[in-house]
């Protein structure tokens, strides 16, 4: 198919498809002549990732282009969801090194905090790990604002997380085409967290709606 073919199967204006070209996003179609090209399934279901990770995800080019070069390397459905979680923005960076002596203390007891919950959870994560280092930062932010979790409090959270993490990897375990893979490990990493999010605040507004109501009933008031 033309390039007007190809923009109007899959809703990406010309000027996009050609830009995601020029940035390495999107191959090259079969030249034709010396300034037409010819595009096939594989470029409809390159731009449908593509949309997904800028559209959907949010992602820059550069994430999105790196995204795309795990995917293209990944040689199982393992390798190409933990590239993809590792290519994905984390919600938490790392705070550079420096800072005072307390700053420094404060890092390394978040950090070793960090290590602790792993342990005790028998997860398989590197301390190289940006989700690690992200989770260490901020950490160490809560203990800031004296608004930390307790160990059991930490705890109780990281098995619900491992709980919704398996939740998550059902949803991709049965796809392995690596472009159908890829688009849903970003829906399931990236998209559906929000959808989390608001549950989890449904949750806390029907939990505070039902102790106020408690409380409204309680004798004498």
């Amino acid at each position: 198919m033309k390039i007007s073919q190809l923009s109007r199967r899959t809703g990406v204006p010309v000027a996009s498809i050609k830009y995601f070209r020029r940035e390495g996003l999107l191959p090259a179609g079969r030249a034709t002549a010396a300034t037409l090209a010819e595009y096939g399934e594989e470029h409809v279901e390159r731009l449908r990732l593509i949309k997904a990770l800028t559209t959907l995800g949010g992602l820059s080019i550069a994430a999105t282009r790196e995204v795309l070069g795990a995917v293209d390397h990944a040689h199982s459905t393992e390798s190409a969801l933990g590239a993809i979680s590792y290519a994905l923005p984390v919600p938490v960076a790392a705070q550079p090194a420096g800072g005072t002596e307390e700053e420094a203390q404060a890092a390394a007891s978040a950090q070793a905090e960090v290590a602790a919950l792993i342990g005790a959870m028998g997860w398989e994560a590197p301390d190289t790990s940006p989700h690690v280092q992200g989770l260490a930062a901020a950490l160490k932010e809560l203990r800031r604002l004296e608004a930390g979790y307790t160990p059991g409090e930490l705890a109780a959270y990281a098995a619900l997380a491992e709980s919704v993490a398996r939740l998550d990897l059902e949803r991709a375990a049965p796809l392995d085409d690596p472009v159908a893979l890829a688009e849903r490990a970003v829906i399931v990493f990236a998209i559906c967290a929000p959808v989390f999010e608001l549950l989890r605040r449904l949750a806390q507004e029907d939990q505070v709606r039902r102790r106020a109501a408690r409380t409204d009933d309680a004798p004498g008031c």
